[in-house]
């Protein structure tokens, strides 16, 4: 037991002599928000890889890691339905991603959105173009922000359309 007792007293005095400063407790925070925001981006991109392997998407240079960052990621099937947002749509809109899934990108819609510009999005997508247009939009709460939509469509393998991507953020 001595020793025991003698190598706490010297790891006490060595500690003592170190000049550590103590972390404000605020760090830690950060670093929690930092973790937290890396693993949903990996929770995306695991989910968004997932759903490119099963419908045999041609391989493409998504960017995903930069665009999870920076920008919210809209997934529809051909049908138009949204199959998957990332995570930081909450951010943007206050929307979560379970409130969305299976809804039109309309719903982001208003009175205030532009029927001109939502009609050259439709026939971007009827013609299965790429398209970049800044619509208003709504939010959770009822508000409009500016929204820029760079979508684009996908095929598989084969040729098929089979979804559409659509990366936006605030304008």
């Amino acid at each position: 037991m001595s020793n025991l007792k003698q190598y706490e007293d010297a790891m006490a005095k060595y500690y003592e002599s170190l000049k550590i400063k103590a972390l404000p407790i605020v760090a830690w925070d950060f670093y929690h928000e930092f973790l937290e925001k890396k693993n949903s981006i990996l929770l995306d991109l695991n989910k968004f890889k997932s759903i490119a392997e099963k419908n045999k998407w041609e391989k493409d240079n998504w960017d995903l890691d930069y665009r999870l960052n920076e920008e919210v990621i809209v997934l529809t099937d051909a049908k138009l339905e949204i199959v998957f947002v990332s995570h930081n749509m909450i951010k943007m809109n206050g929307y979560k991603e379970s409130e969305v899934l299976g809804k039109s990108p309309k719903f982001f819609h208003g009175l205030e959105t532009c029927q001109q510009t939502s009609r050259e999005i439709r026939e971007a997508i009827q013609n299965q173009l790429p398209f970049e247009k800044t619509v208003i939009n709504y939010k959770k709460t009822g508000e409009t922000y500016l929204c820029l939509i760079k979508g684009y469509p996908i095929f598989n393998l084969k040729g098929i359309l089979t979804h559409f991507i659509a990366y936006e953020k605030a304008a």
